[in-house]
């Protein structure tokens, strides 16, 4: 397993950073974020990414479904959770209660590596609409499933297999094989095979839960890559992007952004 996954507080510190520097300028090229803005993170981790936007003056909501995460952030953010910039909710997201338990509705939802782990993954999308005031917008950033290490590779403790790419495309018996073989979570990497989305997939379901993309950005290296592997950002080259499915296989992550088609 790589070392930034071993310490969260340098992964929380990388998260932050790369919200600052690429997420919200992604998305301030078609909406401005203003102070008192609400802001929804689902899956937040840490919540390194909503830390950023908090620094920008937004009003800050992460649900987690993992406690032991919302540890730290609880700790990290303490200033900003006493100052009522930021609060955290250890729940599934199927499980909250809107009417109670959110403030209000929001102007941004984020999903930041997280829509890759969910399973029914065009009903969430559809029900993440009743959550966003009028005009507002959901951005998605994920690793299609195709991708070198769109198998979550580096969750392994094996060295070879953290570093191994494009493996988890095997076949389904001969990857949970040298998973096993080799003692590593296989249940895990498994639930990742079975979830993993790829560009076509993504952009079928914001068509069939009645969105429109508002911008998007395909990238060949993935821009977290600077801080974890001091590799220079990369957006795709154009006439791969125009692939369909063949460019799942040479990008490394894909930022997006949608908005409820109100025509």
């Amino acid at each position: 397993m790589f070392e930034f996954h071993k310490n969260r507080k340098q992964y929380f510190d990388m998260q932050v950073n790369n919200a600052a520097q690429f997420v919200i300028p992604f998305i301030e090229q078609k909406i401005t974020i203003t102070p008192g803005m609400q802001v929804l993170e689902i899956g937040c981790g840490e919540g390194g990414v909503l830390k950023a936007f908090i620094n920008k003056g937004c009003l800050g909501l992460g649900v987690e479904l993992d406690e032991s995460r919302l540890v730290n952030a609880r700790e990290w953010l303490r200033e900003d959770i006493d100052a009522n910039k930021i609060q955290f909710i250890s729940k599934d997201i199927y499980q909250v209660n809107p009417a109670v338990e959110f403030p209000s509705l929001f102007d941004i939802i984020l999903l930041k590596d997280v829509i890759e782990h969910i399973h029914d993954q065009k009903k969430l999308m559809g029900w993440m609409q009743q959550f966003l005031k009028p005009g507002g917008a959901i951005y998605f950033g994920f690793p299609p499933w195709q991708m070198p290490f769109g198998g979550h590779q580096q969750l392994c403790t094996n060295s070879l297999l953290s570093k191994l790419p494009y493996y988890h495309l095997l076949p389904t018996f001969l990857y949970k094989f040298i998973l096993s073989s080799a003692k590593q979570p296989v249940a895990d990497l498994l639930e990742i095979k079975e979830t993993g989305i790829s560009i076509e997939k993504f952009e079928k379901f914001v068509q069939q839960t009645n969105y429109k993309i508002l911008h998007n950005i395909h990238y060949l290296i993935n821009p977290i890559y600077e801080y974890k592997f001091n590799l220079k950002p990369k957006i795709q080259f154009g006439f791969i992007k125009a692939i369909p499915w063949v460019r799942n296989y040479f990008t490394t992550c894909v930022y997006y952004l949608i908005t409820p088609n109100t025509h």
